[in-house]
């Protein structure tokens, strides 16, 4: 019942509430700042544009006569100035005496009313704390002993009319780039969870799902991906398991058969169907170990790639083996350090037993790590670059597992590096060699 009663959190929704937000943050600046305005800031009268505006109006209002002035004051009068003539100086009600400013100081005044008047004017500071009437006044005496006042209902900034309109429009800005600021963020963050979690099922097949939160657009989005993660998982689950059982359960009818050849009078053929059987239980028992690594994934953690690897140099250094190396001294990496190692003997051991001078170069750019396995052996055929990485395959042709292995290395070595988010591929080099070159992804 509560979730029919509740509006859906959409996309379109949370658009829709950033803008009423904006424009409420805008108008709540705005309103603080005339308000501050108007309490703080407080300059002097000469400095709101007042003087010469009111000197223009009392040389208007002076040339008419005097019976006719008070109606002239109404008229001058408007909304951001009030304009008031009296004969007498104390129906004004001031607070006693003001500032003099004399007419001479200021050329604008000068002009207008001559070099030897001065006008009184108040700053709201000149009233009582609190007072109603505590706004700027400029008081004019005329030549007949009359006077003229100009009152501004509002406080003055002190500030031109563009100046505020720019002072306005900057703050509705700042308004609204702070809310947008927030909403954004609030609606990147799920987005962002959203795509690590991505980029770690990429990496890592048993990551756990992904938690379901943010707009009902994500909502949908996170719950279509975890039912896709499940559902490959369950499926290499399931093909992991079969290929796993069929390659244990070829053991026994290979074992009937070594043991009915031990009966066969024919030595020669004896001999070649062993080879044939332990050649078949070799490969059995790497395929055996392939799906069981790839059940039992080692956990990442952060190591020092560099200081692996020259660990395993100096193993091979030990059996009087010279790799060199480049790169740095300390490269951290958050990976999986013990499949990498195996990925990268097993490299080693092809740079080794098929070229000469073998050496490894580290790298590292914005996005990625780079390990190349360089020798100066015979290379591969072009034709042949891909299809070493196919399960069995095996460039060395003879019958020998001593030389031409089982053909699982490069296919577990790349599947390894794959896990990883990575990518293995080689290459032939120019002149002669083979270069075995692994991208490791860095994450951010």
């Amino acid at each position: 019942m509560i979730g029919r009663i509740l509006p859906r959190d959409t996309l379109s929704r949370r658009i829709a509430l950033t803008i009423v937000a904006a424009m409420l943050a805008s108008l709540l600046l705005n309103a603080l700042f005339v308000q501050v305005a108007g309490i703080w800031a407080r300059p002097p009268i000469e400095r709101t544009g007042l003087l010469e505006r009111i000197a223009a109006s009392a040389r208007l209002i002076e040339a008419a006569p005097a019976q006719l002035r008070p109606q002239l004051a109404s008229a001058a009068s408007s909304p951001s100035l009030e304009v008031v003539w009296n004969a007498q100086r104390s129906e004004f009600k001031l607070p006693g005496d003001g500032a003099a400013v004399e007419t001479s100081k200021i050329p604008a005044l000068e002009q207008l009313l001559g070099s030897h008047r001065e006008i009184e004017v108040f700053n709201p500071d000149d009233w009582p704390p609190g007072s109603a009437q505590a706004h700027y006044v400029a008081l004019i005496p005329l030549t007949d002993g009359s006077w003229l006042s100009f009152t501004p209902p509002e406080r003055s900034w002190g500030l031109t009319l563009n100046a505020r309109i720019a002072v306005i429009a900057s703050l509705g800005l700042i308004a609204t780039l702070l809310v947008a600021w927030i909403a954004t963020r609030q609606l990147a963050n799920p987005l962002q969870r959203f795509a690590g979690a991505a980029r770690r099922f990429g990496v890592d097949l048993n990551a756990p799902p992904i938690e379901i939160e943010g707009p009902h657009e994500i909502r949908q989005a996170i719950i279509a991906f975890n039912a896709m993660q499940a559902q490959i998982q369950h499926f290499i689950g399931e093909r992991t398991h079969m290929l796993a059982s069929i390659s244990h359960d070829l053991r026994a009818p290979l074992t009937r058969m070594r043991l009915r050849s031990e009966f066969m009078e024919d030595l020669d053929h004896q001999q070649k169907l062993i080879r044939d059987i332990e050649e078949m239980q070799s490969m059995i028992n790497a395929a055996l170990a392939f799906f069981r690594e790839g059940t039992q994934l080692e956990q990442p953690t952060a190591f020092d790639l560099s200081e692996l690897l020259q660990t395993i140099l100096d193993d091979y250094r030990d059996q009087h083996v010279l790799i060199d190396f480049n790169g740095p001294a300390h490269l951290v990496y958050d990976g999986r350090p013990l499949s990498l190692k195996r990925v990268i003997v097993n490299l080693l051991e092809n740079a080794v037993k098929y070229g000469e001078r073998p050496r490894i170069a580290l790298s590292r750019n914005a996005h990625s790590i780079c390990i190349e396995i360089c020798d100066e052996g015979p290379g591969i055929p072009e034709d042949a670059l891909q299809r070493v990485f196919d399960p069995f395959f095996r460039l060395e042709t003879s019958r020998n597992r001593e030389t031409g292995g089982v053909g699982l290395g490069l296919s577990a070595a790349r599947a390894i590096v794959r896990e990883q988010g990575g990518e293995l591929t080689l290459s032939n080099r120019k002149g002669s060699g083979l270069v075995a070159r692994i991208d490791l992804p860095v994450v951010d």
